[in-house]
């Protein structure tokens, strides 16, 4: 079965699940109201998925591993910290909570220009090597971690309450509010990064044989740090912080379309993780009735999936 054959085969099923998420169980007397509602929850899975999967794939090449993903940097985490230190700070009521597009902004800022700053000094004073900047990454992801379960246990329970909401990922709390800021600033890096697509492929050779093949490798990396820093910060905002999504969506469309060409596995790894996201938010609703949610099923699978990458690495 060829690769075009395969991702139409995923683009019918992105159709018929985001068709039955629209359309299933409307009462035609509230049909207006209904679908004002289901519309941006379907907007905000696409970027959000869509983002998961572009980052991961991209972070895998990087690092030339695909256990790896952009959360083992703390960017998950630092999307939590900062969330808590706004609360800490200001309280649950503040502006800053209470405006999304504000909290949308600050997060954006604070994490980009965090991966910048610790991308620049690794980068010039670590000799460029990503391993060391994996593991500043994940140290920096326990502090992270440390610092907000920290505050979360000295501040008060009820804004404690308030502040989960932003911290666990959840499809029936999605930020609407931010979806307009978060589809312009992706049509804007569209441009960006769309040249640099066809350079993936001679990446995921190397380091050292990229730069023989004529690639800027520390040019290239620098910029799809950035570019993966502001997709992680927009998809965690908008669906909030999912572990395992990525790691199991790369993964997937790489042992399914059998391609080096990123062209194909980015496309592949956002139809699963469409697929995954509205599919498995439809069964949440319709079939399990709100009995569980999405992320938790999402989380136990990627751990079972991750395990077997991990003994499967081994040997």
């Amino acid at each position: 079965m060829d690769l075009n054959k395969n991702l139409y085969i995923m683009g019918a099923l992105v159709l018929i699940f985001t068709t039955l998420f629209l359309f299933y169980g409307i009462d035609m007397k509230h049909f207006d109201y209904a679908i004002s509602q289901r519309i941006p929850k379907i907007l905000a899975m696409i970027l959000g998925g869509g983002c998961i999967a572009f980052t991961t794939v991209v972070f895998q090449t990087i690092t030339n591993n695909q256990i790896l993903t952009p959360s083992v940097l703390g960017l998950d985490s630092l999307y939590v910290l900062v969330q808590t230190v706004i609360v800490f700070v200001f309280g649950s009521t503040s502006i800053f909570i209470v405006n999304a597009s504000y909290n949308f902004i600050i997060n954006v800022g604070i994490m980009v220009g965090a991966s910048i700053l610790l991308y620049k000094v690794l980068f010039e004073k670590g000799k460029n090597d990503i391993f060391f900047l994996l593991l500043v990454g994940m140290i920096f992801g326990t502090l992270f971690k440390s610092g907000s379960s920290f505050m979360q246990m000295v501040i008060d329970p009820n804004e404690f309450l308030a502040l989960q909401s932003s911290m666990i990922a959840s499809l029936n709390n999605i930020n609407t509010d931010v979806l307009m800021i978060s589809m312009v600033i992706i049509i804007a890096m569209i441009p960006f990064i769309y040249d640099d697509i066809k350079y993936l492929d001679v990446l995921s050779l190397g380091r050292e044989q990229a730069i023989n093949l004529g690639v800027d490798y520390d040019k290239l990396v620098k910029k799809m740090i950035i570019v993966i820093s502001v997709l992680v910060s927009i998809s965690t905002a908008l669906i909030g912080p999912m572990t395992f999504l990525g790691l199991i969506v790369a993964n997937v469309a790489r042992e399914g379309l059998k391609t080096y060409k990123h062209k194909y596995l980015i496309t592949g790894a956002t139809l699963i993780s469409l697929i995954t996201l509205v599919g498995g938010q439809f069964f949440v609703q319709h079939i399990f009735s709100f009995n569980t949610t999405l992320s938790v099923i999402i989380n136990f699978i990627g751990g079972i999936y991750f395990i077997q990458l991990l003994l499967k690495e081994s040997k």
